[in-house]
């Protein structure tokens, strides 16, 4: 039995958990290695907080942006938000429609803010442009690439189990 349901915690009324000499206490989420797991598993939590510190980078970024070259906007695009997308971004597969298109909202803002193009222009051509593919083929184009290498034999070790 899953105790980290939140649903379950509540249910049960558990709010300590009993592990060897010591009590855990559950909780609703948790981060790991950069990634936050909500008791539902289904990656809401991390989204909200990935939208959250791109948006704030987004805006942080705005005043820079204008007495900069637009090499220079990419590079820091790149090493504060596009980064941030890209990382665990293996796990998205799979998840939901309405969290992709908060992810894919945000990568929009950020091809807009780069290109210089406005609100109301498409942003397919813009996304082209950059070379970038959109969120859930970003996350298909990610998974075949490790699949390839593992079974290609030039993935990590632990990945093609040889």
């Amino acid at each position: 039995m899953w105790l980290g349901s939140s649903q379950l915690v509540s249910q049960i009324g558990i709010i300590d958990v009993p592990v060897l000499s010591t009590q855990v206490r559950a909780v609703e989420s948790a981060r790991d290695l950069g990634v936050v797991i909500d008791s539902q598993q289904s990656l809401s939590a991390h989204i909200i907080a990935l939208c959250r510190s791109a948006y704030y980078y987004l805006r942080q970024l705005r005043p820079a942006a204008r007495s900069l070259s637009t090499d220079a906007v990419k590079t820091l695009v790149q090493a504060f938000i596009s980064c941030r997308l890209d990382y665990c971004n293996s796990l998205m597969s799979g998840m939901a429609d309405s969290l992709v298109r908060k992810v894919q909202s945000v990568q929009n803002a950020v091809a807009r803010r780069v290109s210089g193009a406005i609100r109301r222009d498409h942003i397919t051509p813009v996304l082209r442009e950059l070379h970038w593919l959109p969120v859930r083929q970003q996350i298909h184009f990610k998974l075949g690439c490790l699949m390839h290498k593992s079974l290609s034999g030039q993935a990590a070790q632990y990945l093609h189990g040889g």
